[in-house]
């Protein structure tokens, strides 16, 4: 990798400017196909490096998007080795469990208190501590960082490449998380330059404060319980045994210790300035906010000074951690069984006050959730004014009993709507009680366990709104251009009611709007005319059907081909879908049942919607018990012979293992697999052989154009 003196001297071509044109896999040999994927794999991981450690991108989204679709295209047409590869960071294989690993040295807790007087006492046992160890504790000042608030990880490099993650457990060994690791942008599969032969570091992941309320909106969207606070969040996704999920999450690790440093050319820094630096030159993230000072008086302005601005920070901190800044001090200094000595954690005060509820007003989501929202008297909690907080359901109000009137303690946590923890003095005379009508639409409520649902459907003004905004984003349609602002101004101008409106749309109408013009109209258009045709599973997704992600979308596409015959299908036959089960599948039902909907979707279609009906899966058996694994370039792409097989009853993974029966291979394939399969005395088959056995069980291969 360069370093950022010699980045303007790389003569990679997929760093500046990059093309975004390739030729067809078909006309590459295995040679050249490498060798652009060997270019790509470098480009991508400094782009990566200037995107999520540094916050200094060199290209696009879009230009990023498509270096690195070009480069999956690559490694699946000749099957190359991903292991090091930065698309290995999208996906994988879920676990079983997570196993414990031990860390390669401990990784102790920090004692800590929220009271100066506790941090100076701190500060007097270290300096006799130093004295007595030959130390001048007047020439060694102390290095500040934020405490995060989120999950302490060991990350292991060997060769400067990432082998083991760990969670911090009891200390001495935690849950292996490597898998999910290796999808967390900022944790980097490789190394810089210069790297040790093996290096332990320790970092925290967090979710970020704008990624985790996008990520609660969109559980909240979902029917989903949102998460109290964005450590919940970190936690429930770190310890994921689907790495594909982690993927999805907004989750980021900032680096700030060495644990171990082997390596006979580079010795470990001798202040903590200095190793934090060494992180950053090796590609690890550091914080910013980071301050070298002189005593612990300096120490101390710098927690108060960090505490002002800690709501505009994009991480939870719940503190500072001062660390003495000579790491030889450091093992002069020692440990107790439980804690390092040669740092202390300054604690904020907690973020908790109580207030009056003067009023609870009820919210209605996209999917028709219902949520109750406590409005308050305004209250200062960690310096900022709260005046409503979440009641997250009416199950919630139950189990607190709460009504208007009462006062109760208020926390915040994260940058979100603060919620109610707990009724202090009860003033009310009973709980408040949930509306068994819709407040926007008057429609039935029903309840769903702790949860409540408007049955309006798509005919709730309030689910409209939300319905358009999810319609026509990147979870849905990815119609361009239509951002909320735009939507509002639509919305304001009587043009943009419901989703059918959309396509009602024409150039004249919107040209006339403040801020757009004839150039402006034509492209939202345009954008509105080429979402007429989507793909079923992505129109599935655009519904805003209760739990159908894109994941249960693509599912319900395959089984059943159409949207009619989506629509037409009864439980049973839902919730045998995979990913579906009884209860999502009642959810389906119920929308495709509800009159609201159906008239909306009658009228989209009404209006030239036509969702693109997909090959459905048979449920044939004739594959039954077989496992294949493809390799190679085939006549057709490999996942048509991975999708066929599947539909046949067979299954298709991606390695050769003893439970293998067919390994498939077609031009250029990969090695590995073949003494794999060797190895494992599994059949190997060219596509000839395997047209052939597939026609003997009455299957078409390669299929009909």
């Amino acid at each position: 990798m360069p370093t950022d003196s010699t980045l303007s001297e790389w003569s990679n071509p997929y760093l500046f400017d990059p093309p975004t044109e390739f030729e067809p896999v078909e006309s590459l040999s295995r040679e050249a196909a490498e060798a652009q994927a060997d270019e790509l794999r470098e480009a991508i991981r400094e782009h990566d490096y200037r995107y999520y450690v540094k916050s200094d991108p060199l290209i696009g989204d879009r230009v990023y998007d498509r270096l690195f679709e070009r480069l999956v295209e690559l490694e699946e047409a000749f099957d190359l080795d991903r292991t090091d590869s930065p698309t290995a960071q999208v996906g994988g294989e879920p676990v079983d469990e997570l196993e414990t690993v031990e860390h390669t040295a401990p990784m102790l807790s920090i004692d800590q208190s929220g009271e100066a007087a506790a941090v100076r006492e701190f500060d007097e046992r270290t300096a006799r501590r130093l004295r007595e160890a030959g130390f001048d504790p007047v020439e060694i000042g102390y290095v500040c960082e934020p405490k995060f608030d989120g999950i302490s990880l060991e990350v292991v490099y060997e060769d400067g490449q990432l082998v083991r993650a760990a969670t911090r457990g009891d200390g001495r060994s935690g849950d292996d998380v490597t898998a999910q690791a290796r999808r967390i942008r900022s944790i980097p599969g490789r190394l810089r330059s210069d790297s040790p032969d093996f290096l332990a570091v320790r970092g925290e992941v967090v979710m970020p404060k704008d990624g985790f309320r996008e990520y609660n909106r969109e559980r909240v969207e979902r029917g989903e319980e949102p998460f109290a606070n964005p450590r919940n969040a970190t936690a429930g996704t770190i310890r994921q045994l689907d790495p594909g999920v982690v993927a999805e999450r907004p989750l980021d690790c900032y680096f700030y210790d060495i644990m171990v440093l082997e390596d006979e050319a580079i010795d470990r820094p001798q202040t903590h300035g200095h190793e934090r630096d060494a992180l950053d030159e090796w590609g690890l993230k550091t914080d910013d906010e980071a301050e070298q000072v002189d005593d612990i008086e300096g120490a101390i302005e710098y927690r108060n000074a960090l505490g002002e601005r800690r709501e505009s920070l994009n991480y939870e901190i719940d503190g500072v951690v001062i660390k003495v800044d000579n790491t030889a001090a450091w093992e002069a200094l020692g440990s107790t069984a439980r804690s390092i000595r040669w740092a202390f954690a300054y604690k904020f005060p907690a973020r908790t006050e109580v207030t009056r509820i003067t009023d609870i007003v009820v919210q209605v989501g996209r999917t028709g959730r219902l949520t109750p929202v406590a409005l308050l008297e305004p209250v200062q909690v960690g310096g900022v004014t709260v005046s409503r907080a979440t009641l997250h359901n009416p199950g919630e109000i139950e189990s607190l009993g709460v009504d208007v009137g009462d006062e109760v303690r208020v926390l915040r946590a994260g940058d979100v709507i603060p919620y109610i923890d707990e009724v202090v003095e009860k003033h009310a005379d009973g709980t408040f009680e949930f509306p068994d009508r819709c407040p926007v639409c008057d429609s039935a409520v029903e309840r769903d366990g702790p949860l409540a649902y408007c049955t309006g459907g798509l005919g709730c003004p309030a689910q409209q709104v939300r319905a358009i905004e999810h319609y026509v984003s990147r979870g849905g349609l990815d119609i361009e251009g239509f951002g909320p602002e735009r939507i509002e101004q639509l919305r304001e101008a009587g043009l943009l009611e419901s989703l059918p409106d959309l396509y009602r749309l024409d150039r004249d109408s919107i040209a006339e709007l403040e801020g757009l013009g004839k150039t402006s109209a034509d492209n939202l258009v345009s954008e509105i005319e080429a979402a007429r045709e989507p793909p079923l599973a992505d129109f599935l997704t655009a519904l805003s059907i209760p739990d159908v992600g894109s994941s249960t979308a693509e599912n319900l596409a395959r089984s059943f081909g159409t949207l009619e015959a989506i629509a037409d299908a009864d439980e049973a036959a839902l919730a045998e879908v995979d990913d579906v089960g009884p209860i999502v599948a009642e959810k389906i039902a119920t929308f495709f049942e509800n009159p609201e909907n159906e008239a909306v979707i009658e009228e989209l279609l009404a209006l030239g919607v036509e969702p693109q009906s997909v090959e459905t899966d048979t449920g044939s058996d004739e594959l039954d018990g077989l496992t294949f694994v493809f390799t190679g370039s085939l006549s057709a792409p490999r996942s048509d012979a991975q999708a066929l097989v599947e539909r046949h009853g067979a299954n298709a993974t991606g390695s050769v293992s003893g439970n293998t029966d067919y390994l498939v291979i077609g031009e250029n394939p990969g090695q590995r697999k073949r003494d794999d399969a060797e190895s494992e005395d599994v059949a190997i088959l060219d596509e000839d052989a395997f047209s052939a056995f597939l026609a003997e069980h009455g299957i078409e291969w390669p299929p009909e154009e």
